[in-house]
């Protein structure tokens, strides 16, 4: 499945700005920065289930934001892409 993940910490204390770090380095780990605070995370539903574990584990529920969209298939109907970033077709062949 395919999991768009965004969050906006509170960046106005150094504890603030690790957590961003840490939130920012979890989702890195699981998928592809598509903006800032935005990814697109490819995960079965035990990455997924992960993935949330983790990152609400980061974040301060009192401060912070973070959130999920699971985006249904067919994907080429549901995402629309404009402008000068693409995102990496993990589905079709890899050249290296």
């Amino acid at each position: 499945m395919l999991v768009l993940v965004s969050y906006d910490v509170s960046t106005e204390t150094t504890a603030g700005r690790r957590r961003l770090r840490r939130v920012a380095k979890v989702c890195q780990n699981h998928g592809q920065r598509v903006q800032k605070s935005v990814f697109e995370c490819r995960v079965d539903q035990a990455g997924f289930e992960e993935l949330e574990r983790r990152l609400v584990a980061e974040i301060s529920v009192e401060e912070d934001n973070l959130r999920f969209y699971r985006l249904s298939e067919p994907l080429d109907r549901n995402i629309r892409e404009h402008g000068k970033f693409r995102a990496t077709d993990f589905d079709g062949p890899l050249i290296v």
